[in-house]
């Protein structure tokens, strides 16, 4: 992958978020939705996992929904997936952009399993309100643990984009990673390295990953999954 400078990191990332942020909603690609009750309905034995994501896990740039790295694993496992991620979010960014709260969305939705993937976005809020993103992400992991107490919360390592890393990424990885183990939730790390060093994988905004990059993103995602027993 071309090495970029985290200022044109984030310029980079800035310049496609006023389009991303056009296509963010609830209603974004899932593949279980709410019924107009409100309720998630799975099959008999089916267990439903909920997802808390940005654009990684929504899957832009992916060629089809049923190509990004949630889907792929949901697919294999049999779960049902409900993935309400929004492009550009973070645990303090673009928060008041969205309408709707995911955290609510998806405690409603009384999940069996939850999969926290936030963070990426929150890099280009750093370190101007560093100690907002620590608290955010210290009270989301706590309000998920709290709310869902009978659900298997895994939080993972934030995904990164390029080879070049801010000194940002690995402190707000260190604050998730501690949410995580003050909550007794189990911790996936090493993401935020999974799709470095290959810029055939990146999508041609060269931001996200393609269905390639997706489906590394899958087999390393499946492997600690396995490691969880799941």
């Amino acid at each position: 992958m071309t090495r970029v400078t985290a200022s044109a990191a984030r310029r980079g990332l800035l310049a496609t978020l006023g389009l991303l942020l056009g296509a963010a909603s609830l209603s974004a690609c899932s593949s279980t939705q709410p019924g107009a009750d409100g309720s998630i309905r799975v099959s008999p034995g089916q267990q439903l996992v909920a997802f808390y994501g940005d654009s990684y896990t929504l899957g832009t740039g992916a060629s089809d929904p049923s190509q990004r790295w949630s889907t792929r694993i949901c697919d294999e496992r049999g779960w049902a997936e409900f993935n309400p991620s929004v492009n550009g979010l973070g645990f303090v960014n673009n928060r008041d952009l969205v309408a709707d709260d995911l955290i609510e969305h998806i405690v409603g939705a009384g999940p069996d399993i939850v999969i926290v993937t936030m963070g990426l976005n929150d890099n280009f809020s750093m370190p101007d309100r560093a100690n907002e993103i620590e608290a955010a992400i210290s009270d989301d992991v706590d309000t998920l643990a709290r709310e869902l107490p009978d659900a298997r919360l895994i939080v993972v390592e934030p995904f990164w984009y390029t080879d070049e890393r801010p000194a940002s990424v690995d402190t707000i990885i260190g604050w998730v990673r501690d949410a995580a183990d003050a909550v007794g939730a189990d911790y996936i790390p090493g993401a935020s390295r999974w799709i470095e060093g290959h810029p055939e994988w990146m999508a041609s905004d060269g931001i996200h990953p393609n269905d390639d990059g997706y489906a590394a993103i899958a087999d390393r995602m499946d492997e600690e999954l396995e490691k969880l027993g799941l």
